[in-house]
């Protein structure tokens, strides 16, 4: 089975290593995509007005859409890994918000990824889970005044990330959204969910209508599809027969370190939008 009709682009967080990343939106435009997503890309919260306007005009002269940005989440590595539920950093996620919102609204961003944090040892999981439903509402209403959703995404790794499951996820939205926000959605992210032992049938099946962006990678390994064990285009094949339009996000790292060698999988006419 090949790859499905879908919408894909990379994560140039991820992919495109090989080069700095201002100039991994032109060579994502030079492999034949359309559309692109980062991390966040600078170090700090809020990083210098000339940064961040180096930034924005790389992806506006390479001529790709900037789909998705993370917010500032700290040290994804270290103890921190999303800081919008820590309280001694809950500033910093606000601080950010403005920033990306404003890049957001330069380049007509679409989803804007918070990724909800560790559980540290000065706070309780309750106070925390208060924080963080504070934290996406004020991010939503930020973001909704140029059309964007603010992603949630279950992760894996040994981390003490609280959110390992879809109805993990699932939990947070409906709070979320009592509390006034409903551009607030899902990011199912097919290998977190696989790491962490979740059925991704079923996560597909009972969770379909919260689902606001896709991302994928192989199990194990983290590599392009094809690399692992895990059977990515049944899941993505279920989610076009569902209705899904939106993009399939390639978060993945190349196992033989070159990005382009990587995407053989996926035929060049498929890498643009559809």
């Amino acid at each position: 089975m090949g790859a499905p009709q879908l919408s894909y682009l990379p994560n140039c967080s991820l992919l495109f290593q090989e080069l700095p990343p201002l100039e991994r939106p032109a060579a994502a435009k030079a492999a034949g995509f359309d559309a692109i997503e980062f991390w966040w890309p600078f170090p700090e919260a809020v990083p210098a007005d000339g940064e961040v306007d180096a930034f924005v005009t790389a992806i506006e002269d390479a001529g790709v859409a900037l789909v998705g940005l993370n917010f500032f989440a700290g040290d994804l590595a270290g103890p921190d890994a999303g800081v919008l539920s820590i309280p001694k950093r809950s500033t910093e996620f606000r601080d950010n918000v403005a920033v990306a919102a404003a890049i957001g609204a330069r380049l007509g961003v679409r989803g804007l990824n918070a990724l909800y944090g560790n559980r540290v040892t000065d706070a309780t999981p309750a106070e925390q889970d208060d924080l963080a439903v504070e934290n996406l509402v004020f991010a939503a209403d930020a973001v909704a005044e140029f059309g964007a959703t603010v992603l949630v995404e279950p992760v894996s790794g040994p981390k003490p990330y609280p959110l390992r499951t879809a109805s993990d996820v699932r939990t947070v939205l409906e709070r979320v959204h009592a509390a006034g926000a409903d551009n607030v959605g899902f990011l199912c992210d097919l290998f977190h969910l696989a790491s962490n032992g979740d059925d991704l049938d079923e996560a597909i099946t009972a969770h379909f209508a919260d689902i606001a962006h896709v991302q994928i990678a192989d199990n194990p390994g983290r590599g392009e599809p094809g690399s692992g064990e895990l059977d990515l285009f049944s899941r993505l094949e279920n989610l076009r027969a569902r209705g899904y339009d939106g993009w399939v996000s390639l978060e993945y790292k190349p196992t033989g370190g070159n990005t382009v060698e990587s995407l053989g999988w996926l035929p060049r006419e498929q890498r643009g939008a559809h």
